[in-house]
C-alpha cells in the first residue's frame, strides 16, 4: 500500500532527481499549463491545510488571498512563467481556511519544444514566523511602548506621507517645563504616572490628531488646526491638573508651532524650526506654545538656502581661502598663517564660518570643504617652502572628517600630490572634536599617525570648556590657543587677567606653545607679552587676507 505522499507524487520525467531530495525541506506543488494544481507534497498540505483530494484541480490563484494585491501577485507570477522565465520572491498566500501565511517562492516553468508550457513547479519555504517577528519589531519601532504614542520614526513616516499628499498641517513641538527637577522629586512609579497622565491629557485635547513621543519629556502633535487651538492646550492643562500621590503637580509646558507648507517644506526642516521656536519660548520665560518668530524664521530660511546652494558653490569654486597671520613674540615676526574659508554669494552676501561649517557638517559637505581648504593651504605652503620661507599654515579640522577612518590617508595624499612637507601643516581642533576623539580610539590613532609624519595639532578655543585641561594629557597636542572671549575682557577684569596668566603658565609647564586669539589693541598685546605669551593672532596684527596680498619679504 502506497503512502499518502507517494500517491500524490507519481513518477515524472520532468522532475529531476535533485527536486526529490528537496522534498523534505521545501513545500512543493505543481500546476499544469492552465494553472491547475496537479501535485502537492506533504509539507505543502500541512501548511496550507488542504487535503490531497481537495487540492487537486484547484488553481494557482486560489492559493493567494482574494484581494487585489494577492491576485495581482498571482497574475505576475503566472505571466512570468508563461513567458518562460523563472519567478522568485516573497509571497503572501492563504490556507484553505483563509488564514494568511508567507513564503519565499521559486516558480520554475517546464517548457517542451514545439509544445510550450507543460507545467510549473513551485518550491516554497514558510517564512511566516519571520514576517510576524518583523511586524512586531516594526510595531515596537513605530510605537512608544510606555505611552502608546507614535515613535520618532513613525512620526517621520507620517509627516512624509502628509507632505507627499500635500496636506496642510501644524507641526507642534511640546516639552514639559523643568521636567528633570520634577523627576527628582518623584519616585520612579510617580514619574511613570506623570508621563501617563500627561499623555492622557494630550490624547483627550488633541483627540484624533497624530501624537508622537520623541524624547523623555518631548512630544510632537500634528494638527490641521491653527495656533489658537494649539494654545488652548495650556488652559486645558490648568483646568485638568495632574495629581501625584493626592497632590496637584505644578506642571507647565513650552512649545513651538511650525506650519506646512507655509513655514517649512521637509520633515527635517519642520523639526529644526520647531526646536528653534521652542528655544525662543524658553529663553523668554517658557510656559507658552508659540509660532516661529520672524527673526528665527528668517534665520532658518537663510540656513536652508545655504544648505541648498553649498554644493553648487563648491563645484563652481565660489568658496575662497583667506589667511590670518600669527605673530611670534620671540622671533618678532609672523611664523604661521591660519587658513579660513570664506564665501560671498550674490543672494546671501557674506556667509560666516559660523553659518557655513555647521551646515556643511549636517549635509556631509564638510569633507569636501576640508579637502578644498587643505589643498589650497598645502599648495601655498609648498610655494613658500620652495622660495625659502619656513612659514607654516594652520587648517581647522572637523570631528566629522576624522570620523572617517580614511582621513589620515586623505590628508597624506593631498600633501603628496601638492609636494607639501608635513611639517608645514598644523591641524586645529575644537573641544567638541577632542571630546569625541577621546571616545573613539580610531580618531586618536589617526592623529598620532599624522603627528609621527610631522603634522602638529593645536587645541582651539582653549579654556572655554570644562575638559580642556584633560585633553592636553590624552591627545597629541603641541599648541593651545586661548579663546578671544578671555582676551576681550583682559583689560577690564582683574580675574580674567589672572585666569589668562594661569593658562599661559600651565601651557608652558606642559611644554606647549601658547597663542592668544582675538588681540585687537596695543594694550592687549603689551600685557600679553609681559605674561609670557608665545604668539598672538587678531586684528591688531592683521585681518584675514587673500594669498596674493601676503608679502613674505617684510
Amino acid at each position: 500500500m502506497k503512502s499518502q505522499n507517494e500517491q500524490l507524487m507519481p513518477e515524472s520525467p520532468e522532475l529531476p532527481d535533485i527536486m526529490k531530495s528537496l522534498e523534505q525541506f521545501y513545500m512543493v506543488n505543481r500546476t499544469d499549463s492552465e494553472g491547475s494544481i496537479i501535485y502537492a507534497n506533504k509539507n505543502f498540505l500541512d501548511t496550507s491545510k488542504w487535503t490531497p483530494k481537495r487540492i487537486l484541480g484547484k488553481t494557482l490563484w486560489q492559493m493567494f488571498p482574494e484581494t487585489e494585491t494577492g491576485q495581482n501577485q498571482a497574475h505576475a507570477i503566472w505571466n512570468s512563467v508563461t513567458s518562460g522565465k523563472t519567478w522568485s520572491g516573497t509571497a503572501e498566500k492563504t490556507t484553505r481556511l483563509a488564514e494568511p501565511y508567507f513564503v519565499n517562492m521559486i516558480a520554475i516553468p517546464f517548457i517542451e519544444e514545439n509544445v510550450g508550457l507543460v507545467s510549473v513547479t513551485l518550491l516554497e519555504l514558510d517564512i511566516t514566523d519571520d514576517v510576524h517577528l518583523r511586524e512586531q519589531l516594526q510595531q515596537i519601532a513605530f510605537i512608544d511602548y510606555e505611552t502608546g504614542l507614535m515613535s520618532r520614526y513613525k512620526l517621520e513616516t507620517t509627516v512624509n506621507k502628509a507632505i507627499a499628499e500635500d496636506r496642510h498641517f501644524s507641526f507642534v513641538y511640546i516639552t514639559i517645563d523643568h521636567f528633570y527637577t520634577l523627576k527628582d522629586l518623584q519616585s520612579p512609579e510617580s514619574e511613570k504616572e506623570l508621563i501617563k497622565s500627561f499623555t492622557n491629557r494630550l490624547k483627550r485635547f488633541f483627540q484624533d490628531n497624530p501624537i508622537a513621543r520623541i524624547g523623555v519629556n518631548e512630544f510632537v502633535v500634528l494638527t490641521p488646526f491653527g495656533d489658537w487651538y494649539v494654545q488652548g492646550f495650556l488652559q486645558f492643562l490648568e483646568q485638568q491638573p495632574i495629581y501625584i500621590e493626592n497632590s496637584a503637580l505644578p506642571l507647565s509646558v513650552s512649545g513651538g508651532i511650525v506650519r506646512y507648507p507655509e513655514d517649512q517644506l521637509t520633515y527635517n526642516h519642520l523639526m529644526k524650526a520647531a526646536l528653534v521656536a521652542t528655544k525662543d519660548v524658553l529663553e523668554n520665560g517658557g510656559k507658552k506654545i508659540a509660532s516661529l518668530s520672524a527673526a528665527s524664521h528668517q534665520g532658518l530660511n537663510r540656513r536652508a538656502i545655504i544648505d541648498r546652494k553649498l554644493l553648487t558653490a563648491l563645484s563652481q569654486n565660489n568658496l575662497q581661502v583667506v589667511y590670518q597671520p600669527q605673530f611670534d613674540i620671540s622671533a618678532n615676526k609672523v611664523n604661521m598663517y591660519e587658513a579660513l574659508v570664506r564665501w560671498e554669494d550674490p543672494e546671501l552676501g557674506h556667509i560666516s564660518p559660523d553659518e557655513l561649517i555647521p551646515t556643511a557638517e549636517e549635509n556631509g559637505l564638510i569633507h569636501e570643504i576640508g579637502a578644498f581648504v587643505l589643498e589650497e593651504a598645502a599648495k601655498l605652503a609648498t610655494d613658500w617652502n620652495d622660495k625659502g620661507h619656513a612659514i607654516s599654515i594652520a587648517v581647522n579640522s572637523s570631528v566629522r572628517e576624522f570620523s572617517n577612518s580614511r582621513m589620515k590617508d586623505k590628508i597624506t595624499k593631498i600633501l603628496e600630490e601638492t609636494g607639501c612637507p608635513a611639517s608645514s601643516i598644523q591641524l586645529e581642533i575644537t573641544e567638541k572634536f577632542a571630546l569625541q576623539a577621546e571616545e573613539e580610539q580610531s580618531i586618536i590613532h589617526q592623529m598620532k599617525e599624522l603627528q609621527d609624519e610631522g603634522i602638529k595639532f593645536a587645541l582651539d578655543d582653549f579654556g572655554t570648556g570644562y575638559a580642556s585641561f584633560r585633553f592636553l594629557q590624552s591627545l597629541p597636542i603641541s599648541k593651545v590657543k586661548i579663546d578671544k572671549l578671555f582676551i576681550r575682557s583682559l583689560l577690564t577684569h582683574t580675574k580674567t587677567q589672572q585666569l589668562v596668566e594661569g593658562m599661559i603658565r600651565l601651557g608652558k609647564s606642559m611644554g606647549l606653545y601658547v597663542v592668544a586669539e582675538g588681540v585687537e589693541t596695543e594694550e592687549q598685546f603689551e600685557l600679553l607679552k609681559t605674561m609670557g605669551i608665545d604668539a598672538i593672532q587678531g586684528y591688531y596684527i592683521s585681518a584675514p587676507i587673500s594669498a596674493d596680498m601676503i608679502s613674505l619679504d617684510k
